[in-house]
């Protein structure tokens, strides 16, 4: 069986490679949203033409992102969405709620530190971890019913 894993949240560390070396051998495609982080606030004025004012700039940048991202959360199997300890993540919040409405298997990834901000997300969740081994520990559970 091959899951479908969409990554979404954080793009500042190397979580998401984290989870890839630790699902080795294993039969996961993994998917996420664009993390060159210029590339996404700029894609939709480089692609349909420059603006005046930051609200359009963001404004078409947010909905050609949104066209990959709701492909990618319908797609998967399982959305793994990560908290970081910087920012105000709400891209990332956005994508757990659009994942729990689709039904899709969440699994919620953050530190001690925001569990009471994210505890509504958390409920939502079927597994909340602190950290990238979990969740491959969790998708190798899924997939051959084995432990760690």
């Amino acid at each position: 069986m091959t899951l479908r894993v969409y990554l979404a949240g954080e793009i500042h560390t190397d979580w998401r490679d984290e989870i890839a070396q630790g699902c080795d051998g294993l039969d996961v495609i993994f998917t996420g949203p664009v993390t060159d982080h210029a590339a996404s606030d700029d894609c939709g004025v480089a692609i349909l033409g420059a603006e005046a004012e930051k609200f359009w700039h963001d404004h078409k940048g947010a909905k050609l992102n949104a066209i990959r991202t709701r492909k990618a959360l319908q797609d998967a199997d399982i959305v793994v969405v990560r908290f970081g300890e910087k920012y105000r993540q709400w891209n990332a919040a956005f994508d757990a709620g659009f994942a729990a409405a689709l039904g899709k298997s969440l699994i919620i990834m953050h530190g001690a530190d925001h569990q009471h901000a994210l505890k509504e997300v958390d409920a939502a969740a079927l597994a909340v971890v602190e950290s990238p081994g979990q969740v491959a520990d969790i998708l190798r559970y899924t997939l051959h019913g084995t432990l760690p």
